[in-house]
């Protein structure tokens, strides 16, 4: 026999026992090493969640007066953008209290410029009137000294005295009339005068009335909660529609209380939405905290003065702002779940930073061309009537129709 075939096998059970717990001990070590490394480096700046889910404006589409139904012009999950007309009302009854306040502003313009007018003649009335009586009082003196030698007799002079007299009256009664017109139109021009400014006000009233027939998107984004039928009668307030614009939507996340210590505005954030997977990462921020726990805020909030009371560890929101060209990428709906990483390494300054708001949250300008619209309507009207010699009517009605024009009427 060789000397290999006499040598004895080494065989698994063979090795002793302190050597198999030596080795499963040093790699424990090892392991809770590594894992201490990493916890000291690394995961204790980390706080996550998979409570957060995907919140963001809900706007409404409501009237502003009440009308019936005539048009629909986007339903549920379509995409509309700023400005464009979701729902039209009829808009008769509104048309004709527009005409009606057109014509009464017109009216108003002529009868203002009446007065302007008046002033000018009651004013040559007046130099008549004191040119009469300059001319009596000279006759009256005349007569006087012609009277003191008996050249005219007593009678005569009368008629004198009374004429001047009369002219007296009449230019006192000139003067006032000239008082009474200045009164009404004494520091003010044609556009600025009392009743053309209100008659103004009733066309402007009369035009956004008549532009709210139409409800535009305040904002862009896709069609929910429809409402609205055609042929319904709806008023002022009533839901018809919302608008959601699904490029300003945020995460909430609902963080445990001893989560939030270390927690500040401006933090990096690190998502990922059930929807697309861990393939996709969403990068974030910190922007704001709660104001109290979910349940403070609760339609029913807990009653802990009970003699059966158990502790639970409250929940406050967490808002998250993300990415506006990684959402455009990889676009989200409200409501979808979220599983949420923030990066607490810079835990520097406050954690509740009380900052103001300098300029508006949110804002829209879609409805801003009423007002123009109706200032613009409100020069028509006054060009058109100002001035017959300088101005044609018709020049005022094709504006008119030009603004009509421009808001789709």
């Amino acid at each position: 026999m060789s000397s290999e075939s006499r040598a004895p096998k080494v065989s698994f059970w063979s090795v002793p026992r302190w050597r198999w717990l030596s080795v499963s001990a040093a790699a424990f070590v090892l392991i809770a090493a590594g894992y201490a490394t990493y916890w000291a480096t690394d995961a204790r700046y980390h706080e996550s969640t998979d409570d957060a889910y995907v919140d963001g404006n809900v706007v409404q589409i409501t009237p502003q007066i009440s009308g019936t139904v005539t048009e629909i012009g986007a339903d549920d999950t379509q995409f509309v953008r700023k400005g464009e007309a979701l729902v039209r009302l009829d808009p008769a009854d509104a048309k004709v209290a527009l005409d009606e306040a057109d014509a009464r502003l017109a009216r108003t313009v002529r009868e203002v410029r009446g007065l302007f007018a008046t002033t000018g003649q009651l004013r040559a009335a007046v130099e008549v009137r004191e040119s009469a009586l300059e001319m009596a009082q000279k006759d009256l003196a005349r007569r006087e000294r012609l009277a003191s030698s008996g050249a005219i007799s007593g009678e005569e002079l009368q008629h004198a005295r009374d004429a001047v007299r009369s002219d007296e009256a009449a230019l006192l009664a000139a003067r006032q009339q000239l008082a009474a017109n200045r009164a009404q139109i004494d520091g003010t021009t044609l556009e600025d005068h009392p009743d053309v400014r209100d008659a103004a006000a009733a066309v402007r009233s009369a035009y956004l009335t008549y532009s709210r027939t139409v409800l535009p998107a305040p904002v862009s984004g896709f069609v929910a909660k429809r409402n609205v039928q055609l042929g319904e009668r709806v008023s002022p307030g009533m839901p018809l529609m919302s608008v959601v614009p699904l490029d300003q939507v945020w995460v909430d996340a609902n963080f445990k209380e001893p989560q939030l210590a270390s927690m500040r505005v401006g933090q990096p954030v690190t998502l990922t939405a059930d929807l697309y997977g861990g393939r996709v990462r969403y990068r974030g921020r910190v922007v704001g905290f709660g104001a109290g726990t979910g349940s403070a805020f609760a339609l029913l909030p807990p009653q802990n003065a009970t003699g059966n009371w158990i502790k639970i560890v409250q929940r406050v929101p967490v808002r998250i702002a993300l990415d506006p060209r990684e959402l455009a990428a990889h676009p989200l709906q409200i409501g979808l779940s979220m599983k949420v990483d923030v990066s607490v390494r810079d835990g520097g300054g406050p954690r509740l930073p009380e900052v103001a708001q300098s300029a508006p949250a949110y804002s829209t300008s879609v409805f801003d061309s009423g007002d123009q619209a109706a200032a613009a309507r409100v020069q028509a009207i006054i060009a058109a009537n100002e001035s017959a010699a300088d101005r044609s009517p018709p020049r005022g009605r094709r504006a008119l129709l030009a603004i009509e024009g421009a808001r789709g009427f």
